[in-house]
């Protein structure tokens, strides 16, 4: 299996990792009060839609790399990965894009009333 795959895979997971621990416990806090508030005034509208999603799939590229080690010649056929869009019907809340602004703002807000910065770092 080729390097640069497992890369992108490794980067992929350090990059999940880093926004799943984004913010302090303190900024959670206020996000989460702000997300409630939010929700009741701009209630989640759930709608079916077309979306377009991505999969990688890995496609030989046509050339071939051999080495030859004591008379033993191993060839390998060279891969990428490549990026297939595809449809898919997703059940999708079309008010999200209209409240989660408001959710940051108001957090930021509260943060800023509270700890004097928009991160809510002690």
């Amino acid at each position: 299996m080729s390097s640069i795959p497992n890369t992108i895979l490794c980067l992929c997971t350090v990059g999940v990792v880093a926004l799943a621990g984004c913010g302090t416990p303190q900024y959670r806090a206020e996000k989460q009060h702000c997300e409630a508030q939010w929700m009741m005034k701009i209630p989640p509208e759930y709608r079916q839609e077309v979306v377009t999603r991505h999969r990688n799939e890995e496609r030989l590229t046509g050339e071939t790399v051999c080495k030859t080690k004591d008379a033993v010649t191993n060839c390998k056929q060279l891969k990428e990965t490549v990026s297939i869009p595809y449809s898919s019907v997703e059940r999708v809340d079309i008010k999200k894009a209209q409240r989660n602004p408001q959710i940051t703002s108001c957090a930021a807000r509260a943060c800023m009333k509270k700890y004097g910065n928009r991160d809510c770092k002690i």
